[in-house]
């Protein structure tokens, strides 16, 4: 039973900031470190201010901007990086804060295009560059991650997919486990990529979530699972309209990672204490919390769960289940998420200790 002073401790920030979190959903291309950005955009003269206040208004999603999905995605750019060496710090940095979110196990998401594509840098360079800065990093800020390749679908084609994917795989690279497709699922609907996906469920070699449903009806999620062979759902926020789905889900334990804030600022979710997190949970629908791109959102993973408490009066337990779920749906193998699922039941005391709840 929750009582009034938990409720209150975990609307605090600065409590659920120690809350341990897994994130399955996240973009390092939206996790940028602001300063270290600024600094990387002034040493390679690029034509931006030189305050870093007003910097970050360039960088960020205004906090009391109007849902604007093209503005949103305007703040994503490629032409930040003129070196390996840029690549390599923003990546540590920006990795290595995200122990200030609570943070113990992610699978973070990249695109190799996103860093390479300004200087036609080797893609298979690139992806072993963000992975060996971004295991550095979380080594040093005391948490576990893993990763996943994103393919835009309005960036690539089907054909220069299948050719980047042909790199990524070669690499042999064991703490990549899956494949995201993100992009404009409106212009790009999933069945455009059956062929590519038809190849990773082939290969047996990682595990497909797709972006699905967030502003497209719930046929997209349909054909992301029947045909692309996804294993989880990048937001999915259509579910709530289709109870045969959301059975199904249930069934075959398919995941929806799913961002409230995120989901709100692109317009795909009118408002954020009506987002559909909270009542798919209580349908016993698998479902995350995740934080999408929280730099470009200037937030962080800590208020998504600070939302799910205030909005959708989900308890600590409530959470614990859902980041079991997460851990649960993790592109690991089984050895791997019962070592986990036993440390995490260990921070998760720890907290309970250290807060009193």
């Amino acid at each position: 039973m929750k009582t009034t002073n938990t409720v209150e401790i975990l609307r605090d920030p600065a409590v659920m900031r120690t809350f341990p979190k897994i994130e399955l959903h996240r973009h390092l291309e939206g996790t940028f470190d602001p300063k270290t950005l600024h600094e990387i955009a002034q040493k390679n003269k690029l034509d931006v201010p030189k305050d870093f206040e007003q910097f970050k208004t360039t960088i960020q999603f205004p906090k009391d901007q109007k849902p604007d999905f093209k503005l949103f995605l305007s703040k994503f750019k490629t032409d930040w990086y003129r070196s390996h060496e840029d690549v390599e710090k923003i990546t540590y940095q920006s990795v290595y804060n995200m122990k200030d979110d609570g943070i113990f196990y992610i699978e973070l998401r990249f695109s190799p295009e996103h860093f390479s594509l300004q200087n036609d840098f080797d893609r298979k360079e690139i992806t072993k560059l963000v992975i060996s800065a971004a295991n550095r990093a979380a080594r040093d800020a005391g948490f576990h991650i893993k990763y996943l390749i994103t393919f835009n679908r309005n960036k690539q084609t089907q054909e220069e997919m299948l050719e980047l994917y042909e790199m990524i795989s070669s690499l042999n690279e064991p703490d990549i486990v899956g494949i995201d497709l993100a992009g404009d699922e409106q212009s790009f609907p999933p069945d455009l990529f059956d062929k590519f996906f038809s190849r990773i469920k082939q290969d047996k070699k990682y595990k497909a979530t797709v972006h699905a449903g967030e502003v497209t009806e719930s046929d997209q999620i349909w054909t992301a699972i029947k045909q692309l062979y996804a294993r989880r759902i990048g937001h999915g926020t259509s579910t709530i309209k289709d109870p045969e789905l959301q059975e199904y889900l249930k069934e075959h334990f398919i995941v929806l990672e799913q961002c409230i804030t995120s989901n709100y600022q692109t317009g795909s979710w009118s408002e954020e204490s009506s987002h559909p997190l909270g009542r798919l949970f209580r349908m016993g629908v698998p479902v995350t919390i995740n934080s999408d791109d929280p730099s470009i959102q200037d937030t962080d993973l800590t208020d998504d769960y600070v939302k799910a408490v205030k909005y959708f009066d989900l308890s600590l337990e409530d959470l614990v289940q859902a980041n079991l779920t997460a851990l649960k749906s993790a592109f690991i193998s089984k050895e791997e998420k019962a070592k986990l699922i036993e440390e995490y039941a260990a921070a998760v005391k720890a907290f309970r200790s250290l807060h009193r709840v």
